[in-house]
């Protein structure tokens, strides 16, 4: 007779905390291909928040089960399955819904192999923030070391896996936040400065750059602060936006687009992580790298609060409040 596994469910969209909720499922059928993991740790992300709330750019069928990554050990493989075998730590494929206890999925998706040892925690972040950062960091502008960059909600773990990666490629950062008391989270990352965000931030980021020319400006919050990040970079530069933390459209004057010749780009991970602009091969290639630098302890992220299943409403309100690190479930306790 099957188990029953314990998973987060939500059948319909609004106010995050109030949609989620506790069922039961049975054990899934392990079928040929496909192998059946414990899901040891998976992170709460701001998407997961918005596909909750109904404004994600993807939105599942419903009802579902949220998350997007997440880490966890193989228990038991289906026939003809060559590539992992039980035991294995692996990064979940995307997508597959890992606010529960266990998920089958299908073997030839699995891209992402962990060592048995070290923090799960760590390694379950490894699907969406790691890669957004490094997509942000080598796809939008030829950044070469020693070039400047600029960037907003620094203190975020996008924001703290972007100054890691821009240490090891050695990058510059000036890293905004926008309240005071970061200063010490913004040097544990390997940034090179920290500045609060205002209608001023031009001015002091060319005073504490010594006027350097900042070649990108990564952007995750939107409003006035996509404007803001335009006044503190060169000519011909290069706007990332891949958030929209104030809940406002991106403003930006028509005099910096046409007379300076800024512009403003789109970054999704999304697009990234279903082929849409990477091969298989590619996706594996970097996500290798990050694995390497995450095992060797080069970037990792703040972790604030851990939960249970049994908690997840008070673990999606806390994801939902100012904080100043990531909320992990742990499914399995």
């Amino acid at each position: 007779m099957a188990s029953l596994k314990k998973a987060v469910q939500f059948s319909r969209t609004g106010k995050p905390s109030d949609v989620v909720e506790i069922i039961e499922l049975e054990t899934p059928e392990i079928r040929s291909g496909t192998v059946l993991i414990d899901i040891e740790a998976a992170a709460i992300n701001p998407s997961h928040l918005l596909t909750l709330s109904g404004g994600y750019g993807v939105q599942p069928d419903l009802p579902a089960i949220p998350g997007a990554e997440g880490i966890g050990k193989i228990i038991e493989v289906g026939d003809g399955v060559t590539n992992v075998n039980v035991g294995d730590r692996i990064m979940i494929p995307p997508y597959s819904g890992t606010w529960r206890q266990q998920v089958v999925v299908d073997a030839d998706k699995i891209e992402v192999t962990f060592p048995s040892e070290g923090n799960p925690m760590q390694m379950a972040m490894i699907m969406a923030n790691p890669p957004t950062a490094w997509l942000l960091l080598k796809t939008v502008v030829n950044l070469k070391p020693g070039d400047w960059l600029i960037q907003n909600a620094a203190n975020s773990a996008v924001g703290q896996y972007i100054m890691q990666l821009s240490h090891i490629y050695n990058f510059k950062t000036v890293n905004v936040v926008r309240r005071e008391g970061l200063d010490n989270l913004i040097s544990q990352s390997k940034g090179d400065i920290c500045v609060i965000d205002g209608p001023d931030l031009g001015e002091r980021v060319k005073e504490k750059t010594n006027g350097a020319k900042i070649k990108l400006a990564i952007d995750a919050v939107a409003g006035d602060s996509t404007q803001y990040l335009a006044d503190s970079i060169a000519d011909n530069a290069r706007i990332a936006n891949y958030g929209l933390l104030s809940g406002e459209p991106c403003k930006l004057s028509p005099e910096d687009i046409i007379f300076r010749n800024i512009s403003l780009n789109g970054v999704w991970l999304t697009m990234w992580l279903r082929g849409r602009n990477s091969t298989k091969d590619q996706r594996a290639s970097v996500y290798n790298e990050l694995r390497n630098y995450i095992i060797e302890g080069k970037m990792h992220a703040q972790i604030e609060a851990t939960y249970t299943l049994e908690n997840i409403k008070d673990a999606v309100e806390h994801a939902m409040r100012q904080r100043n690190g990531k909320i992990i479930i742990l499914p399995n306790g």
